[in-house]
């Protein structure tokens, strides 16, 4: 798995890097990197329960989004503390007994190889719970395979339709395209949502959208898409959560989406005869990003 970060092209950017030497594009080298690990409530109900999705949160991304909620850690430049394999899977064994429904990995891309290693040392201690890999959506389907069979749940983004959108906000012009491939090989790997007896997801893929301010015609483009390649075969997820901060360089994003806005969008939700899951008013917040302090990964710190 080390030759996988001798030249690194884990990511559809294809940096290259040597990051055993140096960091790649992403901000990433050869260590794990992570800022925060918890039960997480702010997932969809079936991923959160009752007792919270075990979420860690890892540092740096390959995408870049102009309004990024989590741009404290998603940076290049973003600090948190560094893990090795074992100590990773330590985390999640930490999780699971905690409670966890599943363990939750956001923005793993770039630390495939060792994720990998981690699942594999966490399973032979007992881990017995779900997997999940939250994903922007940006994501190579070389490296998606390499995951075949340790992921249960994949929870992608579609973010966007249109090219100029995802450019504009997104710095890759190529997002459409890459995120389809990427979310038909979760696909093929889960196959349609299944449930445990609690309700629970134990596998499948659930698709996320978040309506952004201004772009319903590119949300409806997004919805419509989903529904003719994928139907019933995933849940969808419409968020309206979007908050913008820092947004002045972006005038078009800096408010809230409208009420309206967000009911046209379930409006054709429903026409479409999606399936999935919608947001109430009070997550048109901060309130559900955690503190990117370190928490769960005190015992781990260097």
């Amino acid at each position: 798995m080390t030759a996988l970060l001798k030249h690194c092209t884990l990511c559809p950017r294809a940096c290259g890097a040597d990051r055993t030497n140096t960091r790649g594009l992403c901000g990433a080298n050869d260590r794990i990197e992570a800022a925060h690990a918890s039960l997480h409530l702010w997932e969809e109900p079936p991923i959160s329960g009752k007792k919270g999705s075990g979420t860690v949160f890892f540092l740096h991304c390959s995408l870049g989004c102009v309004f990024c909620q989590n741009r404290q850690i998603s940076r290049r430049d973003g600090y948190g503390k560094t893990l090795s394999p074992a100590e990773l899977a330590q985390t999640f064994l930490a999780l699971a007994r905690q409670g966890a429904h599943n363990i939750n990995l956001v923005t793993g891309a770039h630390y495939v190889p060792q994720i990998l290693e981690a699942l594999t040392l966490a399973r032979q201690d007992g881990l017995r719970i779900p997997i999940v890999y939250n994903s922007s959506g940006y994501e190579s389907v070389s490296t998606l395979r390499l995951l075949n069979g340790y992921i249960d749940i994949y929870l992608p983004d579609y973010k966007y339709y249109s090219s100029y959108y995802a450019a504009r906000y997104s710095h890759a012009e190529d997002y459409r395209e890459i995120a389809v491939e990427a979310i038909t090989e979760m696909v093929r790997q889960t196959g349609a949502p299944q449930f445990d007896e609690n309700g629970l997801l134990i596998c499948g893929t659930v698709i996320r959208h978040l309506v952004l301010p201004g772009l319903a015609g590119d949300t409806a483009q997004v919805l419509r898409d989903i529904a003719l390649r994928f139907g019933d075969r995933v849940l969808v997820s419409l968020m309206r959560q979007y908050t913008p901060f820092g947004m002045q360089d972006w005038p078009e994003l800096n408010r809230t989406i409208t009420d309206e806005e967000y009911a046209d969008a379930c409006a054709l939700f429903h026409e479409l005869g999606l399936g999935g899951f919608f947001q109430q008013d009070e997550s048109i917040s901060e309130s559900f990003i955690p503190a990117f302090d370190g928490t769960g990964l005190e015992e781990h710190d260097k």
